[in-house]
């Protein structure tokens, strides 16, 4: 296994050596690895933690947007910045397990050899620990972005995907298209794959990334990868 981990942060100093020790872990038996974190702005303590955590952990790499740009500049910057062909992201907050991406990649591989449009696995938090309020919102999110898309995915907003990087960074990049990667996958031309994921109560803070910010842009969004859903044409290719 050689791949890059990916994390976008926005104010996280709290969560980061935890973090990168669980992810440092989980990579124990790959090949060869990396871990980006993108430093997207944060006004805490995150740069500081990261400078000193890089003095310790060789593999992991730092990049820091000067102001925030939002969840998916972040993760852009960091895919662009990759060394190896297949990425894992996952959400800085420690929700996320990384002892799930090396399974994740497992299926990945092994789908792929029968399914060579296989550009992703996408986490399904099956059993989230999350306030009743943002369970509701993102059910509610979820089965309106699934019936408009038709992308077959139970949970988009899971931050742990794994995914090749060339295809991902051949998909059109917009604010927010995170949210869509697997509706922009499919219109690709690409196939995903949603696997059951662990998913963790938050130990520290607070999402920087708030439910009713994703809701206020939620529905220009969704009407804009319609948009370019319809205006998609994937030509049948002689080889």
């Amino acid at each position: 296994m050689k791949i890059s981990i990916v994390v976008p942060v926005h104010n996280e100093a709290e969560n980061i050596n935890s973090l990168i020790e669980e992810i440092v872990s989980a990579m124990s038996q790959a090949e060869a690895y990396e871990i980006i974190y993108v430093d997207d702005g944060s006004h805490d303590e995150t740069a500081a933690v990261l400078k000193q955590t890089q003095q310790k952990v060789k593999a992991l790499k730092v990049i820091r947007h000067l102001q925030s740009c939002g969840q998916s500049a972040a993760i852009h910057t960091g895919v662009k910045a990759a060394s190896y062909p297949y990425i894992a992201t996952l959400d800085g907050d420690g929700q996320n397990d990384p002892a799930d991406i090396p399974r994740l990649y497992q299926v990945l591989m092994q789908q792929r050899e029968s399914r060579k449009n296989l550009w992703m696995i996408a986490g399904w938090r099956n059993k989230r620990h999350d306030s009743a309020w943002r369970l509701f919102s993102s059910k509610f999110a979820n089965s309106i972005r699934a019936f408009l898309l038709g992308d077959n995915t139970p949970d988009t907003g899971c931050g742990l995907k794994v995914f090749l990087r060339d295809e991902f960074l051949s998909l059109p990049y917009f604010d927010h298209m995170h949210r869509f990667l697997p509706a922009l996958t499919l219109r690709a031309g690409g196939a995903v794959i949603s696997e059951p994921v662990n998913h963790r109560a938050r130990a520290h803070g607070y999402s920087k990334y708030g439910t009713l910010d994703r809701l206020a842009v939620g529905i220009t969004d969704i009407l804009g990868v319609m948009w370019l859903q319809k205006r998609a044409k994937l030509p049948e290719v002689n080889e």
